[in-house]
């Protein structure tokens, strides 16, 4: 994707993440959340079909009440499954928040410090160059001030290069170099095509030590691949790989059975069709029975590698909303759990409007709101997914679609409008 993407993706996030925070105590208080579906149907049925997607799930959810979920149409304009919450979405960088939680699981154990730099893990990034000119020559350089931490890879105020955000000669060794996290398609398409993967986190962690930083370690936000890179971190922190922590420490306890970073030839029927908006009409570019996600992936993207459901994805929601318990269940500490969800910005770090976005604080590879949306937490996702939890009251919610680029259409920021009119009809006819 285009750092036009990316700088759009957040802009959507922005809007997005008042979803949380528009609803907490007080939906709680009133224990109604089945009656939140009036507008999200009308808008689900307003957007399914010809000329706009094929399906849709939308998912909303509170402590002590199971999860609603509103399902339209099917996973693909020629697929006549019906979409479902089991259908398998790629949710993208709605990876990084279940990265980032795992390495809060290994920092409340004591096995990596939150500050603690990642060359005591990573020994190549001992001593790392920074661009004289962000995105200029990658020859004149100067070496870094500071170690890249725990904290800056979490945040992404690392100063990694992200081949999806920078531009000019950085951009072009990081594709030459097969250091580009993250797949779309077997088919070579401009703007979404990821190159030759190199072969293996330690192969792709090795190749980020070698290229230049484009920011000085913790003194900017700048989407990257620090999650990525906190993959191979925690592998070489637990001793297991990636995945087998992520199983054995999220996935098995919460029951995410089909959430992983491929997808089963047996379980291919269930994963929706990814399309691309090509001049407002959407076009198939991966299609579940030849889907480049068959495959395993050259190496295991943390910030933007698996494929999950929304039932799945909202226990891991749910979770994080019950600080760390679910169903009665401690998967996380509280005090990981509130440490993910706070602000870890380095302290460095400017305020304000960050790629078009208002960014005051961000956890554990997700915003986190401040002001009317404190408590909220969640990241979205680049083919069209949004999962946001309100760690105040417990709510979550989330939408699921299969497009990219997300604001290619304007069924995001309607979704918002629909959860809005509903969370006030709600509250008017309670007072």
């Amino acid at each position: 994707m285009s750092n036009h993407v990316h700088r759009r993706e957040a802009l959507r996030l922005a809007t997005a993440a008042g979803l949380s925070a528009l609803l907490p105590s007080r939906l709680l208080a009133v224990g109604a959340a089945p009656e939140l579906a009036g507008n999200l149907k009308a808008f689900a049925r307003k957007w399914v079909g010809p000329g706009k997607v094929p399906g849709m799930v939308i998912a909303l959810g509170l402590p002590g009440l199971q999860t609603r979920y509103i399902a339209q149409g099917s996973q693909g304009f020629i697929d006549p499954d019906a979409m479902g919450p089991d259908t398998l979405f790629r949710i993208y960088s709605m990876t990084k928040p279940v990265t980032g939680m795992a390495a809060m699981l290994l920092v409340d154990e004591g096995r990596v410090g939150l500050d603690q730099p990642i060359c005591d893990f990573l020994p190549k990034f001992a001593k790392m160059n920074v661009q004289v000119t962000p995105d200029g020559s990658v020859t004149e350089v100067k070496p870094a001030k500071n170690p890249i931490t725990v904290r800056h890879l979490i945040t992404h105020t690392s100063g990694l290069a992200y081949g999806i955000v920078q531009q000019g000669p950085i951009r072009q060794l990081l594709f030459e170099k097969g250091l580009i996290p993250g797949q779309v398609s077997r088919l070579t398409l401009p703007g979404l095509d990821r190159g030759r993967h190199v072969r293996g986190l330690a192969a792709f962690a090795d190749g980020m030590a070698a290229l230049p930083l484009v920011h000085e370690p913790g003194t900017r936000w700048s989407y990257s691949p620090g999650l990525d890179l906190m993959g191979r971190v925690i592998e070489v922190a637990s001793g297991q790989t990636f995945d087998a922590f992520l199983k054995e420490r999220f996935f098995g306890p919460l029951g995410m059975t089909s959430t992983g970073f491929w997808v089963e030839r047996a379980d291919a029927a269930r994963l929706a069709t990814n399309y691309a908006v090509v001049a407002g009409r959407l076009v198939p570019i991966d299609l579940p029975e030849t889907s480049i996600y068959l495959d395993r992936p050259a190496f295991l993207y943390g910030g933007a590698g698996l494929v999950s459901t929304p039932r799945d994805y909202d226990r891991f929601l749910r979770m994080i909303g019950g600080l760390g318990m679910l169903d009665g269940k401690r998967v996380m500490s509280e005090a990981a759990a509130r440490l993910g969800t706070s602000n870890l910005l380095p302290p460095a770090v400017p305020k304000g409007m960050i790629m078009g976005m208002k960014l005051d604080a961000f956890g554990a590879g997700g915003r986190v709101g401040t002001g009317a949306e404190a408590g909220s937490f969640g990241w979205s996702g680049a083919a069209g997914t949004v999962g946001m939890v309100d760690i105040r009251s417990g709510l979550t919610s989330a939408i699921y679609a299969q497009f990219m680029p997300p604001d290619a259409l304007a069924l995001l920021p309607e979704f918002q409008q629909a959860l809005r009119a509903d969370a006030t009809a709600l509250l008017e006819r309670r007072q």
